[in-house]
């Protein structure tokens, strides 16, 4: 024969794109709002960036050369949890958690559960949550912006979304929404500014890294939710609070960067559109009627744990009629 055929088991149909060159696109594309987040905060933050990577891959590596496993971390995918779970990190806070939360989100939800692929929740957030309810008060402490003065003074270091859960509608016209876009405001590192997250964001979607289901649903839902909270409150329709829980906390960074991880979204077109509205209404449920401010990381974690049945029940029905059984 005068061609000859690579014969291999499937999938037969391959993409050039690896594992590796996925994770350093994601890398790529969460650094604007790394380095917003480090000239924003200072130095702190850079030490808390640094030290939350370079612990997530000695821990990954250290992982694998306990279990006689080959080594994972040239695959890039331990930074990639290191970085958002530092982006979801207050810029003052203790070196030694970061480390922490590392250690739970590499060793117990990620590599306990067979590695990469394997995991059933968001390790970077599982970390994170870990961490919240531990070290409620340290990771909920946020350091007052020079820059920022208005409605935000009256709570010691809040946040938009703290303020809007303590003094309700009344806040809403007094946070800036220009300084919740660019992120001069108070935060975690990587959540202040929806610009970055956004520029961020167009590079994923130029790489075809992501698609737009996941986020446009998760962000569609949540802001039809809110529109019709207000209304049944009958404070009428408000742009500023509206704006203002859109662009304040984690729901941008959540949408784009950690609710479209591969490992812990449905593959089924339909049970994407599912997932995304399941996560645009339990991250309102929880902002607005929760205990806490914000919601995004529980609403992510829970919706990673409905991934099976989502997909179980999206699942494509296979053409043709099969025999009956016996």
């Amino acid at each position: 024969m005068e061609e000859m055929y690579n014969v291999s088991s499937n999938p037969h149909v391959r993409d050039k794109m690896t594992t590796s060159r996925i994770m350093q696109l994601v890398v790529i594309a969460l650094l604007p709002a790394t380095l917003f987040g480090i000239w924003n905060f200072g130095f702190h933050a850079l030490l808390v960036v640094l030290v939350t990577v370079i612990s997530s891959v000695f821990f990954e590596w250290l992982y694998d050369r306990l279990m006689h496993k080959k080594n994972t971390i040239t695959d890039f995918s331990a930074v990639v949890t290191g970085l958002l779970l530092a982006l979801n990190m207050p810029p003052q806070i203790p070196l030694w958690m970061p480390v922490l939360g590392s250690a739970f989100a590499i060793i117990v939800v990620k590599q306990l559960f067979g590695g990469l692929g394997q995991n059933f929740m968001n390790p970077a957030l599982a970390g994170r949550c870990f961490l919240m309810i531990s070290f409620a008060a340290k990771m909920t402490d946020f350091s007052v912006s020079d820059s920022y003065r208005g409605v935000l003074d009256t709570v010691t270091g809040a946040t938009p979304l703290a303020a809007l859960k303590k003094q309700g509608f009344v806040a809403a016209s007094s946070i800036p929404v220009k300084n919740l876009f660019i992120g001069n405001i108070q935060g975690t590192i990587g959540e202040t500014s929806a610009l970055a997250i956004l520029i961020g964001a167009v590079i994923l979607l130029a790489f075809k890294v992501i698609d737009l289901k996941v986020p446009l649903t998760y962000i569609g839902s949540f802001t039809v939710f809110v529109i019709f909270y207000m209304l049944g409150s009958g404070m009428g329709f408000d742009g500023n609070y509206l704006l203002s829980h859109l662009f304040g906390g984690g729901l941008m960074l959540g949408a784009w960067f950690m609710a479209t991880d591969y490992v812990t979204t449905p593959i089924t077109p339909k049970g994407q559109l599912i997932y995304g509205c399941c996560l645009g209404i339990l991250t309102a449920i929880f902002r607005l009627f929760g205990g806490s401010a914000e919601g995004v990381s529980y609403a992510i974690i829970f919706c990673n744990l409905l991934v099976p049945i989502i997909e179980k029940v999206t699942k494509p029905v296979a053409f043709g009629k099969g025999g009956k059984k016996a």
